[in-house]
């Protein structure tokens, strides 16, 4: 009979936790939980106020701030060039999974299907393992899994100002023998966690979804209530990364004012929108397609806002080279001028599922699709024929005067301007427009494109 493996990966940004109610969810299942590396507070500056005398504390926040100082340039220390052959992944995904949205938003996140078609690798062997390699820019598992934990520990910052945290977890079916080895170098390299159950049991697909949700915040309740772990379901990887960041600047709610957005459908349709407004001095970037700012994430990285030039559609622009190229220069493109730039920035809340299957395939990742072609042997022997029956990807990204805050999860079940600016230029995102979020070390989170910006409770 005919298995199928399931492999749950996940992107989160992380607003609060659930509390207690899902660790007791997941509790009877645990195996073992990975341990975190520790780092010192962020300090408030507010409590070494003397609330009598006004005095402040310098020497006591000095004393505090300088270990959690210490405690995040060493988190961020990693091997010179770690990310190096990462480029080409990001590139050709975003393109991949990010054109063609026909009007509808769509947001993805390079790192989140990075980090998880890397842990497929490492459950896979032969052509099914090269297949990711080669798609991923690594030229073989020992260099892939070094770099996937310096990936996993550069992006992990969870300081009480800035919360951007990978997450994985294994989830056996303990009707199954696996193999230690693959187990260990998932716990390893990964940080991951496991669970063992009965596969397809109310239960056990409860905690699988309490321990999402619990990474998420809730943010993505409504996709994760979808999952479910069939009977014939081999194991599950689940992979989770926590973001939520203020703005270095936050917008004033009072110059929030309401204003049409340009959905360019052809009927010369408008949609009513929250335009978030502030003039000042920053650098202003433009390309031959495109004109972009980036807004400073407090402690963390920047969020980049490209406005493509009258008549360039989004999917011109996801194709055109000097688009990726800066995303990843950033602050280092090379047109750029320091001026008053008057901003116009709608609030949003965009979220999308993607389906990752033929995209994946179209990239050259096809054997583990195949039960005769795949090969899962790493994982375990007593299942002849696993393959990869599912893929899909879930994101959502909102701002709002305070910051950002942003989320995804992947489900895989086998079981530039044309002339430079003046002095001063307007710079109104009231047409469709790509965004990028990046980390405090450059790397790209999330990428999404807007078409149509929507606001919702994010409770």
């Amino acid at each position: 009979m005919k298995r199928v493996i399931a492999f749950l990966l996940a992107l989160i940004c992380l607003l609060s936790f659930v509390g207690c109610t899902g660790k007791r969810t997941m509790a009877p299942y645990a195996i073992s939980l990975a341990s975190y590396p520790e780092m010192a507070t962020y300090p408030n500056e507010m409590s070494y106020i003397d609330e009598e005398t006004g005095v402040f504390d310098n020497e006591g926040f000095s004393e505090v701030y300088d270990a959690w100082h210490k405690d995040k340039m060493a988190q961020l220390d990693q091997p010179e060039g770690y990310m190096n052959g990462m480029d080409g992944f990001i590139d050709t995904s975003i393109r991949q999974f990010l054109t063609k949205s026909n009007g509808q938003n769509l947001v993805y996140s390079p790192l989140n299907v990075y980090m998880a078609l890397a842990m497929l690798a490492e459950v896979t062997d032969g052509n099914s393992r090269e297949q990711i390699l080669e798609l991923l820019g690594s030229e073989g598992i020992d260099l892939l899994r070094t770099q996937a934990r310096s990936v996993w520990n550069a992006n992990y910052l969870d300081d009480g100002a800035v919360t951007s945290v990978l997450a994985n977890s294994l989830w056996l079916n303990d009707d199954v023998e696996y193999i230690m080895k693959t187990m260990d170098n998932l716990t390893d390299y990964y940080y991951a966690s496991s669970f063992s159950g009965k596969m397809g049991s109310d239960e056990f697909n409860k905690a699988l979804r309490s321990w999402i949700n619990e990474q998420t915040g809730g943010l993505l309740d409504e996709q994760a209530s979808g999952i479910e772990l069939t009977p014939d379901t081999i194991l599950a990887l689940a992979s989770t990364i926590h973001f939520r960041a203020k703005w270095a600047s936050e917008f004033s709610e009072s110059n929030t004012e309401k204003g049409p957005f340009n959905l360019l459908d052809g009927n010369n349709a408008t949609l009513e929108c929250d335009f978030m407004h502030k003039s000042g001095t920053q650098n202003y970037y433009w390309a031959d397609n495109f004109a972009a700012v980036g807004l400073r994430l407090e402690g963390s990285g920047s969020m980049w806002f490209l406005l493509p030039d009258e008549g360039v559609d989004l999917d011109e622009l996801l194709t055109d080279g000097q688009t990726m190229d800066f995303l990843h220069k950033g602050d280092a493109w090379k047109n750029s001028k320091f001026l008053v730039v008057n901003m116009s920035i709608p609030k949003f809340d965009v979220a999308s599922n993607i389906d990752l299957s033929t995209g994946l395939q179209e990239l050259g990742v096809t054997d583990i699709f195949d039960n005769d072609l795949s090969d899962f042997s790493p994982m375990t022997s007593d299942v002849d024929e696993i393959y990869l029956s599912q893929a899909d990807h879930a994101a959502r990204v909102a701002i709002d005067e305070e910051g950002v805050t942003a989320a995804a999860y992947t489900v895989m079940v086998a079981c530039g301007s044309a002339m430079p600016p003046d002095d001063e230029v307007d710079f109104i995102l009231d047409r469709p427009f790509l965004f990028a979020i990046t980390g405090t070390n450059g790397q790209i989170l999330f990428v999404g494109v807007v078409n149509q910006p929507i606001r919702k409770d994010l409770n």
